[in-house]
């Protein structure tokens, strides 16, 4: 792939050889930032995965840099005012279910009661592909559909390994201070620390790298435990 003149500038940056702590890997990622956009700081944590072995579930941050949630509920209709009044942005069930089917996708994250997901499963090549399946293990198929909405629009986001065993996740913007964005970083690797699986011998985490939407990689020291 060829990449743009601002991008091998800010590669030329980077020792890629060379794995930094993290506040001064993303120190480093804030100055070869080079796009006019407040770009989106990632982190990239690679996992000694099995096929075996999922990695799913959700985290809040400590330091938010996302707008509001619109959050949908697909609920009954005896529910529907419970969920309004906690946040929801939308609330219901055949008229939601037919409108996501023909294609509307106006909301950021949906929640479902128990009883909904027999008709909210059937909207599962769309929903799934842009990751927004209500699930149980990520608190969005709930009874509980107040506390769902507060954890939400505290900011609560889910994190996934993909195939490959990486988990991809965004930490901030450029434009935050970085013991915020280190902080962020710091509460996701927790969570995945956390998630390590019994079987797993040795390191869990097998390498950590930070980029901005536009920028190079940098790799990251790690140590089980961070």
């Amino acid at each position: 792939m060829k990449h743009g003149k601002k991008y091998v500038e800010a590669v030329k940056k980077v020792d890629a050889s060379k794995a930094y702590p993290l506040a001064e890997a993303l120190e480093l990622v804030k100055q070869v930032k080079y796009a006019k956009f407040d770009e989106t700081v990632e982190i990239h944590v690679n996992l000694k995965m099995s096929k075996s072995h999922t990695v799913r579930d959700t985290v809040v941050l400590p330091n938010q840099f996302k707008g509001e949630k619109r959050v949908l509920v697909f609920c009954k209709e005896d529910r529907i005012k419970e969920a309004l009044d906690a946040g929801a942005a939308y609330a219901g069930a055949d008229e939601y279910i037919t409108k996501v089917k023909d294609g509307w996708l106006d909301f950021d994250v949906a929640v479902a009661t128990p009883d909904m997901m027999k008709d909210v499963g059937r909207l599962g090549m769309v929903l799934g592909r842009k990751g927004l399946m209500p699930n149980p293990k990520t608190g969005t198929v709930t009874t509980d559909i107040a506390a769902a909405i507060a954890e939400l629009k505290k900011g609560r986001s889910e994190y996934r390994a993909d195939k490959t065993g990486i988990v991809h996740f965004a930490i901030g913007k450029v434009s935050m201070d970085t013991g915020k964005i280190s902080e962020n970083a710091e509460s996701i690797l927790s969570e995945l620390v956390r998630k390590k699986p019994a079987d797993v011998k040795g390191e869990w985490i097998r390498s950590i790298s930070v980029n901005s939407t536009m920028g190079p990689g940098v790799w990251v020291e790690h140590k089980e435990g961070v």
